[in-house]
């Protein structure tokens, strides 16, 4: 099943998406930069110099300097964005409308005072849009094949950084990864989709998403305070990102989409736990943040109804393609306040019995339980029913094996959750004709 885009017919029109705006990512920057009079003085002063200064391909440096807006936005140039590098040239938007239609300044400023140009012969024509609506051929397509679930604790991070891990208070720790490890070797996914929140790190309280999906192709390591983690950064995927995005947000799930921010231990902690200790990760893997720090943030069911989208957004990418879902945080903690060092075994254990058996009633579970039973920042497991959601059983249309289940307590102020799902979708039965 492919995306509906349907808009890219309308004709003499460039609708900018998420595809678009990978591609012309670095030329909208650009754009950015000259809101600033320094440096509209210094473009003005040498284009071409000034130009070279941005990792933009020669196509886009041409578009410019030809002033060929249509160029520009075939390019992924988006018209607000080139409007800031119009006005730097000193021309109105009339004039910059009138040069992609083939008309002076005079001409399109008559044609509007005339009442615009008529939407009569500029629709659809009929025989495209019944082309594109044709049933196509089924297509090899992305799968999930499976979903991790981990806690995200920095001081895990620590004890691997600083060669800790065979400590006596760590050993028991680590040793409940090493399965895991051994299984993810024999299952390395082409890409993983990891769930996880920032720790103020990336955003602070200028901005707060709740969800972000992240769409750009590669994300540096967070100084935290103590100095970036000595681990890779990641390399995403934007082609499969920006597909998911278009896909989620039709399905009415309100993103942010990120092309540049620092990722931290919510992010680096579990990959290190899952891969050990490696030069570069050995997949791609798409950053998605969820806001849990402050209230409100969202529900259980709404992250459990986003995995269920997310799964129909991956299933219908037109690559074979691996993917595995990795739900991070938690299990109980409490960082603040009188009550800081709350562990809740009884209760971690009974949310992973049911995030197994029922997640569907897990999904239920008000915040004010989180928060009581699991401490103030338990209310990061819900992220984890983003990674259940995603499984083929939730619908029944196929099953789940349990790999490996682990607890833990403590490390540092946390009780250590850990589970493996792999997702066995059923094949779907040909239509038999008689």
């Amino acid at each position: 099943m492919s995306l509906d885009k349907t808009y890219k017919l309308v004709p003499g029109t460039t609708i900018f998406d998420a595809e678009q705006s990978a591609k012309g990512y670095h030329l909208n920057q650009f754009c950015m930069s000259l809101m600033t009079a320094e440096n509209r003085e210094r473009y003005l002063a040498d284009e071409r110099a000034y130009l070279d200064a941005w990792p933009l391909r020669e196509e886009q440096k041409q578009a410019l300097l030809d002033r060929d807006l249509n160029a520009a936005m075939r390019e992924g140039g988006n018209i607000y964005f080139l409007a800031k590098w119009g006005a730097t040239l000193g021309l109105s938007f009339q004039q910059m409308a009138g040069s992609m239609t083939g008309m002076t300044e005079q001409e399109y400023r008559a044609m509007m005072v005339g009442g615009g140009r008529s939407v009569e012969g500029n629709r659809i024509d009929h025989a495209v849009l019944e082309a594109a609506y044709a049933p196509a051929a089924s297509a090899e397509h992305a799968e999930i094949t499976g979903a991790v679930f981990t806690s995200h604790v920095p001081a895990i991070g620590a004890a691997m950084d600083h060669g800790k891990t065979d400590e006596p208070y760590w050993q028991p720790v680590f040793e409940g990864y090493e399965y895991s490890k051994r299984w993810e070797r024999e299952n390395v996914p082409d890409v993983i989709f990891l769930v996880y929140n920032d720790h103020a790190s990336a955003f602070d309280l200028s901005m707060i998403p709740t969800f972000v999906l992240g769409t750009g192709a590669s994300y540096p390591t967070a100084d935290e305070g103590y100095g970036p983690r000595p681990v890779p950064g990641i390399e995403g995927d934007p082609d499969l990102a920006a597909h998911i995005a278009h896909s989620l947000i039709r399905d009415d799930f309100d993103l942010t989409l990120v092309n540049e921010m620092t990722v931290d231990h919510g992010l680096t902690v579990p990959l290190s736990l899952m891969f050990g200790d490696v030069e570069k990760w050995p997949c791609k893997v798409i950053p998605f943040h969820v806001n849990v720090v402050q209230y409100p943030v969202p529900s259980g069911a709404r992250c459990f109804k986003l995995g269920q989208a997310l799964r129909k957004a991956i299933e219908s990418y037109d690559r074979p393609l691996k993917v595995q879902v990795w739900g991070t945080g938690g299990m109980s903690h409490q960082l603040q306040g009188p009550r800081a060092g709350l562990i809740n075994r009884e209760w971690d254990n009974a949310f992973l019995d049911k995030l197994v058996e029922d997640p569907a009633a897990l999904a239920e579970v008000p915040h004010l339980e989180y928060v009581e039973e699991a401490g103030s920042e338990g209310i990061e497991l819900v992220m984890w029913l983003i990674a259940r959601g995603a499984m083929s059983d939730v619908d029944g249309s196929g099953d789940v094996d349990v790999k490996h289940r682990f607890y833990h307590v403590p490390a540092s102020n946390t009780a250590v959750g850990h589970l493996i799902l792999e997702n066995h979708p059923r094949a779907e039965t040909p239509d038999v004709k008689e």
